[in-house]
């Protein structure tokens, strides 16, 4: 167990003004934090939701100068799978999240100053010395992600800067409990967006600290703005698996696009919810009904490598050609050179590269800390 206090004191110590963007004055020296859709009201000297964006003197003070965890990650485990398959995408986070959820996978990090049990340090570290790890890595993406990175956008968008100047394609890993004005705010320097759509029931939601309107009308604008989105839903028996909430899933994803990937992942017992039963390959494979009963022609599997049958792989929708066949985090065999079906000729979408890696996994079978 950490002392709070000393961390608190240490992250104090890594600070950057908010970005103008982010940030409306309001009287009696209080501030308006936009970064996310908690839109806290913030008094001179206290800290929003999140605990790390602060009034410090009438001036948003946020994270920035660090990171609390960095490493080089395949970008299957983002997941990100329409994006440069087998490739690595360097993974940063800081401290920190807007959501309370009980089966948080990253909460060491990402509730840090909230729970007694979490714990982290920082590592001071330079937007350009992350763009250039990435291209010494030889990966062609950097995502924020770990902890809830909206809560740190002003940072990123420093980080992502750079990274654009390097040809590095950039991407956030989130909750999705964005404004707009975020959402504008990172699009020039953002083409990826992974959100977690975390149940189809608003007061579910509302028990981790967001609503399911705001993460809806956050994907669809994510559209909208023409960023590059896959959704993730980590399937938890008991909370989000009925079939109401998962054909709701699937039937708005569908209503925005059919190529939206959607994946289901399984969730195994942690954090505050380590009496609830692991997912199964069949609760995944009824969720993935849905989805195809909606028309999505992207449907994955996470988290249960090998136990799901096709489930991991990609096919063209047109012809049902394997294109991409995956185990875990291993690419077995891609045939996607450029953007098209190697068989029939059908526009796949997603980002894709002309000459993609020979190696199965790419050249980080698993994550590789810096």
């Amino acid at each position: 167990m950490r002392n709070h206090s000393t961390l608190r004191e240490v992250l104090a110590e890594h600070t950057i003004p908010a970005a103008p963007e982010l940030v409306r004055r309001l009287e009696d020296s209080a501030i308006r934090c936009l970064a996310c859709a908690n839109r806290c009201r913030i008094p001179e000297g206290k800290t929003g939701i999140c605990c790390v964006r602060t009034n410090r003197g009438g001036e948003l003070r946020v994270p920035g100068g660090y990171v609390a965890g960095l490493n080089v990650d395949p970008i299957e485990k983002k997941p990100f799978f329409h994006v440069f398959p087998g490739r690595d995408a360097l993974s940063f986070g800081m401290f920190g999240c807007n959501f309370h959820c009980p089966f948080c996978q990253n909460w060491i990090s990402s509730q840090v100053l909230k729970d007694p049990e979490s714990a982290g340090t920082p590592r001071v570290i330079r937007p350009e010395q992350l763009a250039d790890q990435a291209v010494e890595q030889n990966a062609p993406v950097i995502v924020s992600t770990y902890n809830e990175p909206l809560i740190t956008s002003d940072w990123a968008a420093k980080v992502f800067e750079r990274a654009c100047e390097c040809g590095i394609v950039c991407g956030f890993v989130s909750n999705g409990n964005a404004t707009p004005e975020v959402i504008e705010f990172l699009r020039p320097f953002m083409r990826l967006y992974k959100v977690d759509l975390k149940c189809f029931d608003d007061d579910s939601y509302r028990t981790l600290g967001g609503t399911l309107k705001t993460v809806l009308d956050t994907i669809a604008l994510l559209k909208e703005k023409g960023f590059w989105v896959e959704i993730v839903t980590l399937l938890i028996p008991g909370f989000n698996d009925t079939d109401d909430q998962l054909r709701g899933i699937a039937n708005f994803l569908a209503g925005l696009s059919h190529d939206i990937p959607w994946h289901v992942t399984a969730f195994h017992p942690d954090y505050h919810m380590t009496d609830t039963r692991a997912t199964r390959p069949s609760d995944i494979e009824r969720a993935v009904a849905f989805g195809r009963e909606a028309g999505l022609r992207f449907m994955y599997a996470g988290n249960l490598p090998g136990s799901t049958g096709n489930l991991e792989n990609t096919y063209c929708p047109s012809c049902n050609a394997p294109l991409i066949q995956r185990r875990g985090y291993f690419i077995l065999e891609n045939r996607m050179h450029g953007a098209h079906c190697p068989d029939c000729g059908a526009l796949i979408p997603g980002l894709w590269e002309e000459n993609p890696p020979r190696t199965a996994g790419g050249s980080a079978a698993s994550r590789r800390a810096l």
